[in-house]
């Protein structure tokens, strides 16, 4: 189980939100709002020798905030090329550019749906576009009565595609790893979601980080038994670059297999 880290971007800012809040007509709500740029960030998970870690921009693709926050997402991959993964408004016409500027994998989920259906046909345009092992799918989710839903739209929209091991299996052919938030906690600090992670540890392909609610070392371990050590985390909020109590050097050092 590694540890993989994240920049946030905002308006070309880096920060970190409460995931649910992100809407189109109004602001999220910020628990964290960096002074920093995302390249002191990187500078930091490349000294760390933390590779693996992603770039999210929270921005509407098409809005010159989008824009805002791809420029600060590049001086990131300058300072720690190939070492980090991007998301957000990511197309089968635009995946190569990232790859050019210094991502190493593009992370997906909007495109993948088509009038809120999965379209394996975007998948492959993606495939044709960029390397499979240049792939990550983010299959963020949100809890429906028992069972997990896929979420679009920088997480406003529920689709009706179940999140489990099945479909992760289904759709392995097309990505290199997935990156799983849990929708319900991300940003809340109030614990990891155990039950979808159990879920993902029943799949034994690519590799998969999951994101959400960690706010102790405590819930590090309890993320570990969980998955049986099978799944990579990230953590936001409850870091203590980012404001957070958790000390970034003990979890880069202490808390990854190396």
């Amino acid at each position: 189980m590694k540890f993989r880290p994240c920049i946030d971007i905002h308006n070309g800012k880096v920060k970190q939100i409460v995931g649910s809040s992100l809407k189109d007509n109004s602001d999220p709500t910020e628990n964290f709002v960096s002074g920093n740029g995302a390249d002191f960030y990187a500078k930091l998970y490349k000294e760390n020798g933390l590779p693996g870690g992603h770039i999210i921009i929270l921005n509407k693709f098409g809005t010159p905030e989008y824009e805002d926050s791809k420029n600060e997402a590049m001086k990131a991959f300058k300072e720690y090329p190939n070492g980090l993964q991007i998301g957000g408004g990511i197309t089968d016409t635009n995946a190569s550019d990232f790859i050019k500027m210094g991502a190493s994998h593009v992370i997906v989920t909007s495109y993948l749906f088509e009038n809120g259906k999965l379209s394996f046909e975007r998948m492959k345009r993606l495939n044709d576009s960029v390397s499979k092992k240049n792939i990550v799918f983010d299959l963020s989710c949100k809890k429906v009565q028992d069972k997990y839903f896929i979420a679009t739209d920088r997480w406003q929209t529920i689709t009706d595609t179940c999140m489990n091991s099945d479909l992760l299996n289904e759709l392995s052919g097309y990505c290199d790893e997935y990156l799983i938030h849990a929708v319900d906690v991300e940003g809340k600090q109030n614990g990891p979601e155990l039950d979808i992670i159990k879920e993902l540890s029943l799949y034994k392909g690519n590799a998969i980080t999951y994101a959400g609610g960690i706010r102790s070392y405590q819930d590090i371990e309890a993320v570990r038994d969980a998955s049986n050590g099978r799944i990579d985390y990230t953590i936001g909020s409850a870091l203590d670059i980012f404001g957070g109590n958790l000390k970034f050097s003990k979890v880069a050092n202490e808390y990854t297999d190396r």
